[in-house]
């Protein structure tokens, strides 16, 4: 069903849609030809704004991963940072439908400098003592870790058989503070 609109075409309407096409319809759901008919437009005007469907899946998990980081609060110790991080990214990924799935899959930026990229990844954690070596293996583990938590949460199945059994809130909060306190060793 194509709806029409007066407004531009621009990059951030675009993926704002697709996270309404993503909210509907699922990552299988989600494609450029929909996302084009939600837009009011023909598939191929979406190649203005973005490269392609793995470019728009790189788009929107930023825009999930940058909502995570924003959400952590001021703190001086590291290993608060990194416990506020994963809770803030077990909140992210739930905020949307497939959202783990998603991040899990899509491509990383075409960051031009590399470097530069990983050096604002660990800021936080380098300003508050690690080193950048360090401090991406933690960000990448707990990212890793609220990322596969996720994905057991989302999947209908797998949540009702898991539900019966424990307590998705405390075991998570249990594994997310067993990771970090293990991250005491590679800092010493």
């Amino acid at each position: 069903m194509a709806r029409t609109s007066q407004l531009p075409l621009d990059l951030d309407r675009v993926v704002s849609a697709a996270f309404a096409q993503l909210e509907e319809d699922g990552l299988e759901g989600l494609s450029m030809r929909r996302l084009g008919s939600r837009l009011g437009v023909q598939a191929p005007a979406l190649y203005w704004h973005i490269g392609d469907k793995a470019e728009l899946l790189g788009l929107m998990a930023r825009e999930i991963y940058a909502g995570a980081y924003a959400a952590v609060p001021q703190e001086t110790d590291w290993r608060a940072w990194l416990l506020a991080f994963g809770r803030a990214l077990r909140i992210a990924f739930a905020g949307h439908r497939d959202a783990a799935r998603l991040c899990a899959i899509a491509r990383g930026p075409s960051d031009p400098d590399i470097g530069e990229h990983a050096r604002r990844i660990a800021a936080p954690l380098v300003a508050l003592g690690l080193n950048q070596a360090r401090a991406l293996s933690c960000e990448a583990s707990v990212i890793s870790f609220a990322l596969g938590w996720a994905s057991f949460e989302a999947n209908g199945p797998m949540h009702d058989y898991l539900d019966e059994m424990l307590n998705f809130d405390e075991s998570f909060e249990r594994g997310l503070k067993a990771l970090v306190r293990g991250f005491e060793e590679m800092t010493s």
